[in-house]
């Protein structure tokens, strides 16, 4: 679950972690009584969970009350298309009025789980601000990695370690290794799967700061959190992608033209490549599980379906749990329920009652070509798009 900047930054301020004095807004009157408190110049920050909001506009200087009014007026009307964003524009429904900061330089800092460690790590680098993501790609030397070990948190050496990399001042050190360990005790308290201070900055006071905020929390720990749990934005969220948690399937929309349906994350991704051997590219990732019923297997392609970008539905489907029947009998009830499009279908099942599932699609109607391998998959996608 994502949070914005404002909630992340309130959380972060209970960990001790200084933050500029700010506000958030929902009118733009309320943008300029906010920019009247705090005294101008303001920063105007859209409050949306993608990233790049500088480079697209989402984050401005106002410089009086009133301009901070046009601003904000004009933030909430457009809404927002960043690098994130894709092609769709996201609404902008508050903004988050801050106290322009002195900066003479701005740092990176992070905490996030690394797969192949199994284990927490803090990512820093001096090139802090909006072009991290090119310097991870171009330059990824600049870019340090301080493992934790999980039994122990991050030890006050470790946050010496990452200042000195970073050339930190002598007298911000000892404040920079405290600002480590709090952003490591926000991360633990709240089962978070990224804490990102970006920038961090050194202020013209030679003080340290988290100009910008974000904390994306753990879905699968939220039942431990009601307290934050309540922080969700639907407004924020793909409408497909709210559809499918409510149906408890494990669905992320993509930007390609073929739908996938699979039971299984190994091979939904699997599936994925075939897509994009194909020349094509996957549309979503969907996994229906193992215990899957008829109800829910039309749910996941009436889903699917619903998704205007795709062009034709794979399937790839290992009987177990879910027997390829019931699976069959779920398409068909999806064809019956459906009041979009069908699409064409290119079905691959094996296992459980595989041949009984194959038999019930091939007597439909659907518009479909069943198949025994991937590379047969991908060579009948080809005829779709």
């Amino acid at each position: 679950m994502k949070l914005h900047e404002h909630q992340a930054k309130k959380i972060f301020a209970a960990h001790r972690i200084p933050i500029p004095l700010g506000k958030v807004a929902t009118t733009p009157s309320e943008a300029a009584a906010a920019a009247f408190d705090l005294g101008t110049p303001v920063i105007v920050k859209a409050q949306i969970h993608a990233g790049g909001r500088g480079k697209a506009g989402g984050v401005k200087i106002a410089k009086t009350p009133g301009s901070t009014e046009t601003i904000t007026r004009s933030m909430l009307d457009k809404g927002l298309i960043t690098e994130q964003t894709g092609s769709d524009k996201v609404i902008v429904e508050s903004v988050l009025v801050e106290e322009r900061l002195q900066i003479s330089e701005e740092l990176y800092l992070a905490m996030a789980i690394d797969g192949s460690l199994k284990r927490i790590v803090a990512i820093s680098s001096k090139s802090g601000g909006m072009d991290i993501e090119k310097v991870a790609h171009d330059t990824p030397e600049k870019i340090f990695v301080e493992p934790i070990d999980p039994g122990l948190g991050i030890q006050s050496y470790q946050g010496r370690n990452i200042a000195y990399k970073l050339n930190i001042p002598d007298n911000l050190v000892r404040p920079f290794v405290q600002l480590t360990q709090d952003l490591y005790s926000a991360f633990i308290s709240t089962d978070a799967s990224l804490a990102e201070i970006n920038p961090l900055v050194i202020t013209s006071n030679n003080t340290l700061v988290a100009a910008d905020a974000k904390l994306d929390l753990d879905d699968d720990a939220l039942f431990r959190h009601s307290e934050l749990s309540g922080l969700k934005d639907a407004n924020q969220e793909d409408p497909l992608e709210l559809l499918a948690n409510s149906f408890n399937i494990n669905y992320v929309r993509l930007d390609g033209n073929v739908g996938c349906i699979v039971n299984g994350a190994g091979l939904a991704m699997a599936t994925m490549d075939v897509a994009s051997e194909a020349g094509a590219h996957p549309a979503n990732f969907l996994d229906i599980g193992g215990g899957a019923d008829e109800v829910k297997v039309s749910k996941a392609l009436q889903l699917v379906l619903s998704d205007e970008r795709v062009q034709v539905v794979l399937v790839n489907l290992f009987g177990g749990i879910l027997r390829c029947d019931i699976a069959s009998k779920g398409f068909l009830l999806a064809a019956n329920e459906t009041q979009t499009t069908m699409r064409p279908m290119v079905v691959r099942m094996l296992g459980t009652n595989a041949d009984e599932g194959r038999r019930l699609l091939s007597n439909s109607d659907l518009d479909l070509v069943l198949v025994d391998t991937l590379e047969q998959a991908a060579t009948a996608i080809k005829t779709f798009i």
